[in-house]
């Protein structure tokens, strides 16, 4: 049995695209915990964020992230800010593989740009709000047990990249 393999990193940095990649090539299930939280409450993160506030996302996304951290061979693509969670971060630690993927702040707003489903980033100030996201979270995210630089990477290139160092890694 495949330890999991999580991938954490800020919103738009490509983790879901990168981790359905993963799971086909892996041969894992792959799992989305912000997708799960959705269908748990039946509305959106930004809908949660507006109606019940963040403290109670973030309770729900720690359930979630508990439940699913302990299945087995499953890619999964943590919601940016679950990795946070030093519950969840001590437990995918511990159990799993976790790659950062990391990006330019600049480059992440350019993905980001319009964007109306992120309920933690200002969109008239877009760069400047994730850098201040991204300036809290990276010494967390650099806990992961491996960096992936997306900078100039495709997402196809990212996956191979990811899946040579899970496959060859000493367990």
């Amino acid at each position: 049995m495949k330890k999991n393999l999580i991938l954490t990193g800020m919103m738009g940095v490509g983790k879901s695209t990168v981790g359905k990649k993963l799971s086909i090539k892996l041969n894992m299930e792959f799992i989305d915990t912000d997708k799960v939280v959705e269908i748990n409450e039946s509305m959106s993160i930004s809908e949660i964020f507006k109606q019940k506030g963040e403290a109670h996302f973030r309770g729900i996304e720690k359930n979630v992230c508990m439940t699913i951290l302990k299945k087995k061979n499953c890619v999964i693509a943590l919601g940016g800010g679950a990795f946070i969670n030093s519950v969840v971060r001590e437990m995918a630690l511990n159990r799993c593989v976790c790659f950062w993927l990391d990006i330019e702040t600049k480059l992440l707003s350019k993905r980001l740009l319009g964007t109306k489903k992120r309920p933690l980033i200002n969109s008239l100030n877009l760069e400047k709000s994730l850098t201040a996201v991204y300036e809290k979270r990276k010494d967390l995210y650099g806990l992961a047990d491996f960096k992936i630089d997306c900078n100039k990477s495709s997402a196809p290139l990212i996956t191979k990249k990811i899946a040579k160092i899970y496959e060859t890694r000493p367990n």
